[in-house]
């Protein structure tokens, strides 16, 4: 972005002191992330008050900040905009800055593999076209506008991730992004408590049409009936499917794991044989989201295919690392829930990569009341995949710990409420170069601890 301070006060219809032709280059929320020539977006909460901050702002370089009308002394040295909702003339300013960029949006949301997807998408457009993503987790009523305010002006692609844990939020974001692609990678339980089933969670990530543009694409995952019955009360969408089945548009068949990563054949949509440099038949199918956008933005499948093999992810997202003594880890840790989880836990049973499979869990967070059902089945899918260790952590872990004390297990099984200690003990002495190990927990379980412990990284 690269607006005059005047320019943005006639965006948001309001006025201001000290403004003149200076380039606002960006906008932050929080002082300490102030880049030269942002706007600084001072927020007053219960536990802090932005303002405050103001000036620790323009230290850093802050072309100007905005300043609630209602907040008592503002300084007359420097230049504000008067607003009376700073949240509100945030996302203003990002649904007018949107109107006026050129780009093509794809907008991403899902119970999984949004970030997974993104990266996807960034890395095979970004063979053909520049392209910007959400960092981090800018994916919400905050973050979004952010990601947009942003975006250069030059952009050809943006790739914007879209969170929520409640009705409305998809709907809201995906009306201020507007969409040139929308893409739903999969529905699964996260925010149950929020939304009470599945089906609610598919009709809270559906929203993601709402901002669709007239002749926009939207991709889903086919394999998941409950999106299915969505698209089919709205035949007037421009729809294709991904997934596994026969039914889906685009279809991976014949995946197997290879030296540099996850090896499939697609067919449907379009055919050929390709390579992602990540492990896991769901980020497989993420991988099946990205073809379809990169298709109906003009790549072919050969530019597509080479994009594709050299992607770079996130990391923590079925992550390889090898360490000293030749063990393989594979850091899924990011988060977790019961279909990631499966996902996950498929992978490490059918891998030939090592002969000894570990396995580390975290409790899974923001499942409701059937949390702890969530849990305790995890036992049965375990109990098929030969496993030479299996160590949890967390208090919910305790209720499949007790399932697997109970079922019997072969495997080498310990169970830590908050304590990393025993399970980096334990995989230290264990482990060697005929082991892979799979990290997989919930964001709040911080799982890496336990890695960076076992490699002797920690800070």
């Amino acid at each position: 972005m690269k607006r005059q301070l005047t320019e943005l006060a006639d965006w948001l219809g309001v006025s201001g002191q000290l403004l003149d032709d200076t380039l606002v280059t960006g906008a932050a929320i929080d002082s300490r992330a102030v880049k030269p020539g942002d706007l600084f977006v001072p927020f007053r909460g219960e536990q802090a008050n932005g303002h405050h901050y103001v000036r620790s702002a323009f230290g850093k370089g802050a072309a100007a900040s905005l300043w609630l009308s209602d907040e008592p002394n503002p300084p007359a040295d420097v230049p504000l905009i008067f607003v009376d909702d700073a949240e509100l003339a945030l996302q203003q300013l990002a649904r007018i800055y949107r109107s006026k960029l050129s780009c093509s949006v794809i907008g991403v949301t899902g119970s999984n593999g949004k970030t997974s997807t993104k990266d996807l998408l960034a890395s095979v457009l970004g063979a053909k076209f520049s392209v910007q993503k959400t960092e981090g987790n800018f994916n919400n009523e905050l973050g979004l506008p952010l990601t947009i305010l942003s975006l250069d002006e030059d952009t050809e692609v943006a790739v914007l991730e879209m969170g929520m844990s409640g009705f409305g939020e998809i709907s809201f974001l995906s009306k201020l992004a507007k969409p040139d692609i929308a893409i739903i990678t999969n529905i699964g339980e996260a925010h149950l408590q929020d939304l009470g089933s599945r089906e609610g969670i598919a009709k809270a990530k559906f929203e993601i049409i709402d901002g669709l543009a007239a002749d926009g694409a939207f991709f889903y995952d086919g394999d998941e009936p409950l999106l299915a019955v969505l698209v089919n009360a709205h035949p007037d969408l421009n729809t294709q499917s991904f997934g596994y089945g026969s039914s889906c548009d685009l279809r991976a068949s014949d995946v197997r794991v290879t030296e540099r990563g996850s090896a499939f054949a697609a067919n449907g949509t379009l055919s050929g044989d390709f390579v992602i440099p990540v492990y896991g038949e769901h980020q497989v199918k993420n991988s099946l989201a990205a073809l379809l956008a990169a298709a109906r933005l003009g790549l072919t499948v050969e530019e597509s295919r080479s994009a594709l093999l050299g992607a770079e992810l996130t990391p923590m997202r079925m992550q390889p690392i090898q360490a000293e003594n030749g063990a393989l880890f594979i850091n899924d840790a990011y988060n977790s829930a019961p279909t990631s989880l499966r996902a996950a836990l498929t992978f490490i049973g059918q891998t030939a990569l090592k002969k000894d499979k570990w396995v580390v869990l975290g409790d899974m967070l923001e499942l409701g009341a059937n949390e702890k059902d969530y849990h305790e089945s995890v036992a049965d899918q375990l109990g098929t995949l030969n496993l030479k260790g299996i160590a949890l952590y967390g208090p919910r872990m305790h209720w499949l710990y007790e399932e697997l004390q109970q079922n019997g297990t072969d495997a080498q099984l310990i169970w830590s409420e908050d304590d990393y200690a025993p399970i980096i003990r334990l995989l230290a002495d264990s482990v060697d170069s005929d082991s892979v190990v799979l990290l997989k927990g919930s964001r709040g379980m911080a799982l890496e601890h336990v890695l960076a412990g076992v490699l002797g990284t920690e800070g």
